[in-house]
Parts: C-alpha cells; structure tokens; sequence
C-alpha cells in the first residue's frame, strides 16, 4: 500500500512537471508549422505515457519478468528525462514571478494599460517570457543530451588517480609501497563487459603491492557478480587484496521471498569474494609484513550515519593491533570517518566509498563540485585532519544512472611515504 501511494504522489509530481515544462515548449515552437506543432507536441507527451506505462506494468503488475537489467534501464531513462526538466524550473519560475510582479504593480497603475506576460512592444525581437520558455527548452534538452553522452562514454572512461599518502609513523621498509583501492563495483549495473576488463587492465599494469576493495560488489543480489567472478578473480597483488562490504551487499533494498533466503544470499556474496581469492574483512584485521615489520590493514562491515545501516564493529577490528606502528581501516562509507574514527581512535588512514561522487558534477584541475556535497563532508578525493585521514573513491561502477557525467569511474593508486 505505501509502495502505491508513493508511486501515486511520485505520478502526480511528474505528470505536474511535464505540464509546467510543456507551457515552454509551446512558447518555444509556436513560429514553427501547425503540423511541426503537432508532432513535437505527441513527442513530448509520448515520452511520459510510455515511461509511466512499462512502470506500471513492469514494476508493479508483472514484476518477476523483469529482471535487474532491464530495471536499471527504465529507472535510468526516468532519471535522465525527469532531472533535465527539473533543471528547467527555476527559469520559467522566474518567468512566472515576473508576471506575477508586473500584474500586482498593474493593480495600483488604474490609468494605465494592465500588463500582460508579455512585454510591451518596444521593438525587440524577442520578449523576456520567450527568452525565458526557449532557454528552459534548450537547458532541458543539451542537459538530456549530456546525460545521455554520460552513458555513452563515461559510464567505463575509467581513470587512474595517483595519490601519496604520507604517514608519521610508516615503517622504513614501506616507504614507496604502492596501493590500489577500487570501490563501489556494483556488478548488476554493467552492461559492457569489454570495458570493465579493460579497467583491470589498466589497474594490474600499475603492479600494486597490495589492493584494497571499499565495499558494494553488487546493487542488491549476489547473482549480479556471477558473470564477472572470471573478470575481478584477476585481480591480485604479491601482498594480497582485501575487501569489505557496503549497504549494498546486505540485500537491504530489495523484498525477498523470505528471511531465510536473505540470509543465503549474502552468504553466497561472500562466497563470490572467496572465489575471486579477495580476503573479505568483516570487522577484522590482517598484517602487511614486509622484512619482519608489520602494518595492520582493518575491515569492518557497513556503517553509515544517517539511515544508512551500522553492521560494522570498529571495536572487534582494531583486536590485536595495539602494537601495529600504521593502522589502515577499509570503511565503505566515508561519514564513519568522522563519526568513530577522527579523533577516537589511533588509525592512521581509513578508505572509503560509497558516494559515487553522484556520478555527477565538476572537477576541473583543483576545482570539485557535486550536488554529493551537500550530503557528504567528504565525498572524493583525500582529507586529512589532525594527522589522520580518509581517502574517498569515486566508484569503479555506477548505480541508478547507468553514466558518469563530469565525476568519472576511478581506479586510485596510493603510494604510502614516510610524514
């Protein structure tokens, strides 16, 4: 029942937007031909009608035939449509606000002419009000059109980040160590199977020393890795790969058939990382040994602020390692960080993800924005504070928008150096 009501208010919502929306483009195409008009008018409204149809269909009357892909499709072309025309409000808002103001200012004016939406005529070509509606229409479609390039061509442009790392306590004997972290897989999203053996690639031909792994193989279902077990099990290191889990790989989002076949099925998640020979941390710690020193590499499960879950135990991880010089502590999400980590323990570098960077925003040369933010302190890159830090990948995978616009899928490389 809240599944409907929420699908109910989210249709009023949209079909509220389209009508908004569609007053623009009739501003916009009211100098084209009669016919144009016509087409472009069953275009537009095509557009939600089909997206709400295979909604309904798929989702809610015939929901086992269609399977995860085929999901993350629809929710994609939903998203793409919909953002790039919520992008488009604050201009006809602004159209709407000025019309507002000019007919209050028309109702104290008794002797003069009232003021319609439009401009008077001063011999302009264009009046502010279709100014404003083409502007929208045009914001809506090159936004619609850069998502969609997002797809095309950053969902798999991965891209290698060198990161130093400096540590105050780092044995000699590490000093030069190279890491890799990858991040945020989620399997089920892949559709080029191509292009993510060619990002290990570019990872394994940097010949890290050890690889960590931040958590989220799989958007829900642990089925979801089995077509890239052949892919990730090449992913090694003369030191050894480790990884913990993310909300993600707990199942949490999904309804199961029962409680019981949640279980089995972060068993089975589990059993993946096994077999691709990743050392699955959960809430536990290893050793780097390297010419008799020793660093400690920690791993809990998912804990997040907020109403993210909190399965993780900071406590059980950090067991045994009181006489580790360096502590580095895989953590999937980066709000742990400041919540139980800076400032309340000793570890030295925690790594994280989660985040995606939203697979959306700017990053030009030191220059960082994404809607993220807003949500998250620290959301990508390195930060550091009081001689501790969190380093935040972006995400090798995508999840939802099937894309990476402005924030693209990262591989990292760290190289740890003595502060």
């Amino acid at each position: 029942m809240n599944r409907l009501f929420m699908f109910i208010v989210l249709t009023a919502l949209f079909l509220a937007l389209d009508y908004y929306l569609f007053q623009a483009v009739r501003v916009a195409m009211r100098s084209l031909a009669p016919n144009t008009q016509r087409w472009i008018t069953y275009v537009y409204w095509a557009l939600p009608v089909i997206a709400m149809t295979i909604t309904i269909v798929g989702f809610y009357m015939y929901p086992a035939y269609l399977n995860y892909k085929t999901r993350n499709l629809l929710v994609a072309a939903v998203f793409v449509l919909y953002i790039s025309k919520v992008i488009a409000v604050p201009f006809l808002l602004l159209d709407d606000l000025g019309r507002l103001g000019r007919w209050v200012i028309s109702l104290f004016q008794k002797n003069e002419p009232t003021v319609s939406g439009e401009l008077a005529d001063t011999g302009d070509k264009i009046t502010r009000s279709d100014f404003l509606a083409k502007t929208a229409v045009a914001v809506t479609s090159i936004h619609a059109g850069a998502l969609a390039w997002g797809i095309i061509s950053g969902a798999h442009d991965y891209r290698i980040r060198r990161v130093k790392l400096p540590l105050k306590n780092l044995p000699k004997q590490f000093d030069g160590m190279k890491l890799a972290q990858l991040s945020d897989i989620h399997s089920g999203s892949f559709f080029n199977k191509t292009a993510v053996k060619g990002g290990i690639e570019m990872l394994l031909n940097e010949k890290p020393d050890a690889i960590f792994f931040t958590g989220d193989l799989v958007n829900n279902e642990a089925k979801e890795v089995q077509d890239y077990i052949d892919v990730f099990s090449k992913v090694k290191a003369p030191l050894g790969v480790f990884s913990t889990l993310g909300n993600h790989d707990y199942g949490d989002y999904i309804q199961w058939d029962s409680a019981e076949a949640k279980v089995q099925n972060l068993k089975d998640l589990k059993e993946a990382h096994r077999l691709m020979g990743w050392d699955l941390l959960l809430d536990e710690n290893r050793k780097l040994t390297v010419d008799g020193e020793s660093i400690g590499v920690l791993g809990i499960q998912n804990w997040g602020a907020g109403g993210f879950a909190k399965y993780g135990s900071l406590d059980k991880a950090l067991q045994g390692t009181d006489d580790l010089p360096v502590k580095l502590l895989l953590s999937h999400d980066p709000s742990h960080w400041r919540e139980q980590v800076l400032g309340k323990t000793n570890i030295d570098a925690s790594f994280a993800g989660h985040t995606h960077g939203m697979q959306y925003g700017i990053e030009i040369g030191s220059f960082q924005w994404s809607p993220v933010q807003y949500r998250y302190k620290e959301w990508a890159g390195l930060y550091s504070e009081d001689e501790q830090s969190v380093y935040v990948n972006r995400g090798y995978g995508y999840l939802g928008y099937p894309g990476r616009l402005g924030i693209l899928p990262e591989i990292t490389i760290i190289e740890l150096v003595k502060a």
